[in-house]
């Protein structure tokens, strides 16, 4: 009897939570199911085009096409950035941003599959669920349009479009565009193994490259005619390695040697490094920066070589929004939780035996909004430069199971089928009706403004880029 009554309970509950929504996110919800068959087809030419940093062509032009097509009015190439374009509709305040990313990752592609097995060997894929992200984003501000066109919702509806967040960060070149300065308010969202709304911080990080230059000479013959700057970078990393364990417990240091040298019967000339710094609050990153940096000319000195330090680029940590959160939550509650079929929850169950983490399959549970900034994750994101200069309101939506390693084959698995889709569906719901409450209700813009100005305070936003974006050169 207990198993024929709860789903009947669920149920009910569902049933409450329909009726209670207005009649405007009813209407978001309807737009998004109406285009969900086609929201789909573009999730997955952006998922199988894979297109990493600055290079994302193809995906940017899919959605900016179907921005066009649904009515919004597009600008492509913005910030100098050919792959950047905004999507807006509407005229006057408030005007509510939604971003969307597409950008994927170098060599993890992988078929839709739980079995690790690549799609293209060699080629990128969207660990990360970028292709989701960008999507639903843009299904969300095409859904809020609608409402504006019948006269339902009054102000402008902004889409951005934003390249190159795994790698360089394109969005502090946009802001610095001014691309958020007529912004109320921001909203994101990004892909996850829960539902949540996101209270918590990220980590700030800056990234730069390294090169050491020295002189070359036969490695047997007559060594001591070269300066090795392989040397140099073994002695630079072996100094970041030792310093690791005088840096704050909350800071990262990374690094990735790009060159080594080429041959081993020649003393190498040249050798170039990517290193990155993180902590939670950017103030106790630059300190270790600084530090790292100057480890860069004890190892040139020690190996009697000349090195050179370039900016890449850095990204703050995220302010969150407890307001925004509050006003998100709502809606998820409203929404209620992902039903995944017994073919969906096989396939995430599959996934965790392929990654080693326990067998439980789907995390469909709404979490309750976090007390506390405390505990912020590992990642980071060039969200957190928007989020200072503009209110930010961010979601965390299921598109992999539990426990998934991200930046990973599982997760692109994930996001090439159902499991992924589902997801993406649920998250232009929940944007778009919190866009609804934001435009409905010009108080909870102002409670949302007011503690971003609080949590601001007075410091001032400084951009950690030199020089223009690195668009790489075209192969064509």
């Amino acid at each position: 009897m207990k198993k024929c009554l709860l789903p009947i309970v669920l149920l009910l509950a569902f049933s409450v939570s329909a009726q209670k929504m207005s009649k405007n996110k009813k209407a978001i919800t309807a737009s998004v199911e109406k285009h969900k068959a086609e929201l789909i087809k573009i999730s997955d030419a952006i998922w199988a085009a894979a297109e990493t940093a600055f290079e994302e062509s193809e995906s940017s032009k899919i959605l900016a096409d179907y921005a066009e097509k649904n009515g919004l009015t597009v600008e492509r190439g913005v910030a100098n950035i050919p792959t950047a374009f905004t999507a807006t509709y509407g005229s006057g305040k408030p005007v509510i941003s939604i971003l969307g990313e597409f950008d994927a990752l170098p060599g993890i592609s992988q078929k839709a599959s739980p079995v690790k097995e690549p799609y293209e060997e060699g080629a990128a894929g969207h660990g990360c669920g970028h292709n989701m992200f960008g999507t639903s984003s843009l299904a969300a501000a095409i859904a809020v349009k609608e409402l504006m066109e019948a006269g339902k919702l009054k102000g402008t509806i902004k889409f951005l479009g934003t390249p190159a967040e795994e790698k360089f960060f394109a969005k502090v070149w946009m802001v610095e565009a001014g691309l958020w300065d007529d912004v109320d308010v921001n909203l994101s969202w990004h892909p996850s193994a829960g539902i949540e709304a996101d209270v918590q911080t990220g980590l700030s990080l800056i990234d730069f490259i390294v090169e050491f230059h020295g002189q070359t000479a036969h490695a047997s013959a007559d060594p001591w005619n070269g300066r090795s700057a392989s040397d140099a970078l073994e002695l630079y990393t072996s100094g970041i390695n030792y310093y690791r364990e005088h840096i704050l417990p909350s800071s990262r240091i990374h690094y990735h040697i790009q060159d080594g040298g080429q041959v081993v019967n020649v003393v190498p000339d040249y050798a170039k490094l990517w290193v990155r710094v993180r902590d939670p609050k950017r103030s106790k990153m630059l300190p270790t920066y600084e530090r790292v940096k100057a480890m860069a000319e004890g190892a040139a000195i020690m190996a009697n070589v000349d090195y050179e330090i370039s900016l890449v680029s850095g990204i703050y940590e995220t302010l969150v929004n407890r307001s925004g959160g509050e006003i998100m939550q709502n809606n998820l509650e409203l929404l209620g939780p992902i039903s995944y079929t017994e073919e969906e929850t096989a396939f995430g169950k599959a996934i965790q035996k392929a990654t080693g983490k326990p067998e439980v399959g789907m995390d469909s549970q709404i979490y309750p909004l976090k007390e506390t900034e405390e505990n912020p994750g590992g990642g980071s994101t060039d969200v957190g430069d928007v989020s200072w200069n503009v209110p930010n309101i961010n979601l965390g939506v299921t598109v992999a199971p539990k426990d998934t390693p991200w930046h990973s084959w599982a997760v692109v698995a994930c996001g090439g089928m159902s499991i992924g889709h589902k997801g993406m569906i649920y998250a232009s719901k929940a944007l778009g009706m919190t866009a609804v409450d934001l435009f409905e209700n010009p108080k909870m813009v102002t409670e949302v403004k007011e503690e971003f100005k609080m949590r601001k305070g007075d410091e001032v936003y400084k951009p950690m880029i030199d020089g223009p974006p690195p668009i790489p050169v075209s192969k064509n």
